[in-house]
Order: structure tokens, then sequence, then C-alpha cells
């Protein structure tokens, strides 16, 4: 069973993965092209982050970036290496889409990378319905990233 809830990020759990997620974006992306959010850009009103606990351990986090005018960014996508394919990110970005439409969202985008290592976050993005599209926000397309977009 899969239990998701809204993270305020003071877990120990929880901030050891998003220190791997960040170590992570480190090692697969340059400085310039790496736009993963720290601890103190999730801790901000525009963000919501929620974990994925299964069996009492957090197993995976996400979080919602409102961006304004009806426009939402998905954020620090990262499953624990202890809990890959066992459904806990594609749990939270259900939440994620779910929340997007209760708050009368008109689209959802996130800028992720390019390299094999990004391969299981875009087919979750895909079949979740992402479709590729341009640069938003702040964000500057690059060799090493890329866009997808969901309209609600």
């Amino acid at each position: 069973m899969i239990e998701i809830r809204v993270d305020d990020l003071t877990g120990a759990e929880t901030r050891a993965l998003l220190a791997l997620h960040l170590a992570g974006m480190a090692e697969d992306t340059p400085s310039a092209s790496r736009f993963a959010l720290d601890l103190s850009g999730l801790q901000v009103p525009e963000v919501t982050l929620w974990s994925a606990r299964i069996e009492g351990r957090v197993a995976a986090i996400g979080a919602l970036k409102m961006l304004g005018e009806g426009l939402a960014e998905v954020k620090s996508m990262r499953t624990h290496p202890d809990f890959l394919r066992r459904g806990a990110g594609a749990k939270i970005l259900a939440v994620i889409i779910a929340t997007a439409r209760e708050r009368g969202l008109k689209r959802l985008s996130l800028e992720t990378g390019t390299t094999p290592a990004f391969a299981s976050a875009i087919a979750l993005y895909r079949k979740s319905g992402f479709v590729s599209g341009p640069a938003f926000s702040i964000y500057q397309a690059s060799a090493y990233n890329q866009f997808f977009h969901l309209d609600l």
C-alpha cells in the first residue's frame, strides 16, 4: 500500500531523498542547465510537496509549483532506489495532476533532462498524458533539458 501525504520537509527521510535528488541532478546535468529546487526553494508558499510512503518509509517525493495565470509546474520528482517500479512516483504524479485540476489550473508543465538517466521519468510523464513542447517560465532550451506540458 502506498500512502501519499503533503510533506513539510522537516523529516530526515524526506530531506535525505531530496539530497539524493539534488546529487543526482548534479551528476547528470551541467549547473547552467540544472533547475532542481533545494530545500529552501521547496519551502515557499507557492510550492506543495508530497511524499509517498511504503511500509512507513519515504519512497518518493514530488511537488507542484504554482506559476500564476492558471499555470503550474511539476518539480522534484524522485523515487528512492529501494522503491523503484513500485508505483510511488506514479501515485504522486497522479496527486499532483488531480490537485492542479482541483485548483482550476489550465496547464501543468515540467522541465527535465535529456540523458538516459531521465528515461523512466519521461516514460511516466508521457504515460500520464504529458506531451513535448516549448520552454516555459524562466527556462531556455538547451541540449540538457526538454519540456513537457499537460493541458487540463
